[in-house]
Formats: C-alpha cells, structure tokens, sequence
C-alpha cells in the first residue's frame, strides 16, 4: 500500500481521532512544538490514544506541509484559513461555546466571558448535554426568552399569502417567462424587436412599460423614460430640484473617489446651501446631520438629505402622477406589441409548461353528480 493510499484510508470517516492529530501534527512542525496550551493537551491525548499509528499520522502531516509548499502562496493561505476555521467551529477551544450548539443556552454563553466555572465553561452557562443543571437561574433565562418570543411582532401568514398572491398577480402579464415576450422571444428566435421597444430611452413606451411605473416608486425611477416623465411632471408643479438633488445623489455616491470632495461641494452650493439656486426643502435635524458629515466628505454624506427627499416625493408626488392625466395619457398612448403569428416550436420545447392544451379534461373534483352516475349514464350510453 503506497502513502498516498494510507493517507486516504486515514482520512475516512472510520478513523475520527486521526484528522484533529493530522492537523496538530502539521501545526507542531510548522510552529516548531509552539502550541497553545490546549493544543498541547489535546496533542498528547490524542498522541496517547494512537501511540499504535503515530508514524502514519506524522508522515502524512509531513506529506501535506510538503504538498502545501508547492502551491501558490494566495491558495496556501486560502487553504490554511479553511483548515483552521474548520477546526475553530468542529473543534472549539476550552471555554467557548460551539456555534453549532442550539437552543436558549446557546445566547448566553459567549466567548467574552471572562469567568469560567470550575469545568471550563462561563459562570452563567449551564454545561451543554447530560452534565446541565436545571437549576432556578436555568428557568429563569427560559422565562425570559419565552417572554422576548411572545412580544416579538410576527405577520400572519394568511396575510403573507394573500400579498404574494397579489404580488404575483400583479407581475405575471409582465414576466417574460410566465407570459411570453411580444411581438418575439429574442432568446430563442432571431427576431430582437423585443430590446427595440423596450430600450432604455425610446420615443413610445410600451404599455406594459408604462404599467410597472405604478407598481412603485423604484421600478418608476430605475427606468429612464419613467424618470424623464417624471420629470417633467414635476416641473409643472415647480419641484423638479428634488428629482435633480437625488440624481446628484446618486451621481456622488456610484462616481469617482477623486471627484467626490468636489461634487460634494458643487451638490451643497446648488441645493443646500442659504440662497441656493435650486434650493431643497429638508427638515433642521437632517440639516445639521448633513452640515456636521461636510466637514468630512465622503460618498455617502447626503445620504439623509436624499432619502428625505426621496420620502417625500414618493408619499406626496409620486401618487399624483400616478392620478394625472400625463400618465393616463401615456397609458392611452403605449404601443402594445403585437404578437406574432409564427410561435417558434423552440420556445415550447425550453419553455414547455407554457404550452396550452387545446382539450384539457376537467378535474374529477368538479363533477360530483357525473361521478356520482357515472356507471347509469355508462349503461344508457351502451
């Protein structure tokens, strides 16, 4: 039997003890016999218990150190942090609780604590397993999390079911797979009149385009025709700086570190600053949270002043454009594809739950009286 096959059988699942040995043996000759007290404990424990095949289990450290050597230095550190974060979590040092342990003991066992009790566990952690100690203080702690659980806020999911189903309702005309794409599937034809009308700045949207605005605020930003709409509309209404200010925002926060002080400053000089040109409405406190982060300007400094901003458009201006009548126009005036005639057998073959039968038979469980008189009608029939 060569070492590479005495390494492999020493690593299977039958010899538990060898794969904590193989690991302290590896770091003993690396570290030069400098292991943590514990280790060292743990070393001649288990240096005891297979005094039999200890040969095997140091060439086999060796072999891997030897191995380990010849790899890139990145992929040798990789590997050296996955072993040892392995060991970490399987094998935890005297003292810490394992974060594979559950239930409510779990919380209050950290591994800051500097007390330890007599066995090497914290002072306020009952020993895990056969060795716990119902005592008053255990029932306590149970009392305690039991109350924490009963006044945690919970959703019924009766209501979580009935706003997925709206979710989906809502959304399926517009899923591409559910629905299928008009006039044409590019993924699967060679027609891309698909991406023509859903480009990201075309003349005339689609309707289905111009639908998704009112799904929320987000889906009506994310879209550049959608934002350039509205836009506009709040230009009639002589608020188009708090669109401005949050595309200035956003501008700050995806640009380049180099520009970021400057764009700070330009971003202060035409919407914040007293006299600004563009000048945006945002309460004192968000204010003085905004002046105090100028001293020190980062990316994310006007992040309040946005999200102000962007409350305050997507409570007030965003349901009135979904009310005027430029949207109920752009609706009257969406293109609304038309679907071709020719649907590629392609489409059916990777999308086939898509296909509809032309006959499909009615569930047994809508016809209670056919089934009830099934053989009567069988005999009239004969």
């Amino acid at each position: 039997m060569s070492q590479g096959t005495r390494g492999r059988d020493f690593s299977s699942a039958a010899w538990p003890p060898v794969l904590p040995a193989i690991y302290l043996a590896k770091k003993n000759i690396r570290k030069q016999g400098a292991l943590v007290g514990h280790e060292k404990e743990h070393y001649g424990q288990l240096h005891r218990k297979i005094n039999h095949a200890w040969d095997l289990v140091v060439t086999q450290a060796r072999e891997q150190l030897r191995a380990a050597k010849q790899r890139r230095k990145g992929d040798r550190l990789v590997m050296a942090c996955q072993e040892q974060t392995y060991w970490l979590v399987n094998r935890p040092p005297p003292g810490v609780p394992s974060v594979l342990e559950q239930g409510p003991e779990r919380s209050s066992c950290t591994a800051g604590q500097a007390q330890m009790s007599p066995q090497g566990l914290p002072s306020n952690c009952s020993p895990p397993g056969p060795f716990q100690t119902k005592n008053i203080d255990f029932y306590k702690r149970e009392m305690e999390l039991c109350r924490k659980a009963l006044g945690r806020a919970r959703v019924k999911s009766s209501v979580c079911l009935e706003a997925y189903l709206k979710f989906s309702s809502q959304r399926e005309l517009h899923d591409p797979i559910m629905s299928g794409c008009l006039p044409g599937n590019p993924w699967v034809t060679d027609d891309d009149t698909y991406w023509t009308m859903n480009a990201p700045s075309v003349a005339v949207p689609t309707k289905l385009r111009v639908e998704r605005w009112g799904f929320s605020f987000q889906e009506l930003l994310e879209d550049p025709v959608g934002r350039a709409h509205f836009m506009a509309f709040l230009g009639t209404e002589f608020s188009a700086e708090n669109l401005s200010f949050w595309e200035a925002c956003e501008e700050l926060r995806h640009g380049g570190q180099a520009q970021v002080r400057a764009m700070v400053d330009a971003v202060y000089q035409q919407f914040l600053a007293p006299g600004a040109a563009r000048w945006v409405n945002i309460d004192s406190r968000t204010m003085e949270r905004t002046l105090e982060g100028l001293h020190q300007p980062h990316r994310y400094v006007l992040d309040d002043a946005q999200l102000h901003i962007y409350m305050l458009m997507k409570k007030d201006s965003y349901p009135r454009f979904l009310k005027s009548a430029a949207y109920k126009d752009l609706l009257a005036e969406a293109v609304i594809p038309p679907e071709a005639k020719k649907r590629s057998r392609l489409a059916h073959r990777v999308f086939p739950f898509m296909r509809k039968l032309p006959h499909s038979s009615p569930s047994p469980a809508l016809l209670p009286a056919a089934t009830a008189g099934g053989p009567e009608c069988g005999e009239g029939g004969a």
